[in-house]
């Protein structure tokens, strides 16, 4: 089995998975996905056999708009979704804004965003495609997801800001079987 046609079935046992992405597709946002710990996060818990969900920060919204960057415009969509789901802290980024905040040249696409993001493992998203089914973005592959490897992007430059967050996120009490690359 494919390791996108493993992370599928996984994430298939998310109790919330199928609503949550339904709202956000509800949205009409261009190429939206739900990222970042909220895929990575469940995906830890069920290789350590948790069985409560690991409580997230936020969930993570992305979406690519030229047309539109405006901070005002997330916000709004954080609005609606807060609106439908009172229990998430939701961020919605448009990944087309954010080169400004990283001062990069612009991004051409979502993709293109996520291979940018401090973590290979945080670089995943899933959305739903025409046929209501899962489908997943993953720019670095899910080798490191499955394995439990903790590891840089190869283009996220700030080495000591990667080591800190991942040092502030707790990650390896949180998943004791987790295993950090310094690169």
């Amino acid at each position: 089995m494919s390791l996108e046609k493993k992370l599928i079935r996984i994430l298939s046992t998310h109790p919330n998975i199928q609503r949550d992405l339904e709202l956000v597709t509800s949205l009409n946002l261009p190429n939206a996905y739900i990222a970042a710990g909220y895929i990575r996060n469940y995906v830890w818990d069920y290789l350590h056999n948790n069985t409560n969900i690991t409580a997230l920060n936020d969930i993570d919204v992305i979406y690519y708009e030229q047309k539109d960057l405006s901070e005002e415009t997330e916000r709004r969509y954080e609005s609606q979704l807060k609106t439908k789901i009172g229990e998430y802290n939701w961020s919605v980024k448009n990944q087309a804004r954010m080169h400004l905040r990283n001062n990069e040249e612009p991004y051409l696409s979502v993709e293109d965003a996520m291979k940018r993001w401090p973590e290979t493992v945080t670089a995943i998203g899933v959305t739903l495609d025409p046929d209501h089914n899962l489908s997943i973005i993953a720019p670095h592959g899910l080798d490191d997801l499955f394995s439990l490897t903790i590891r840089r992007s190869p283009n996220f430059q700030d080495r000591d800001y990667y080591i800190a967050r991942v040092k502030s996120k707790k990650w390896m009490s949180n998943w004791p079987k987790l295993f950090q690359v310094d690169e």
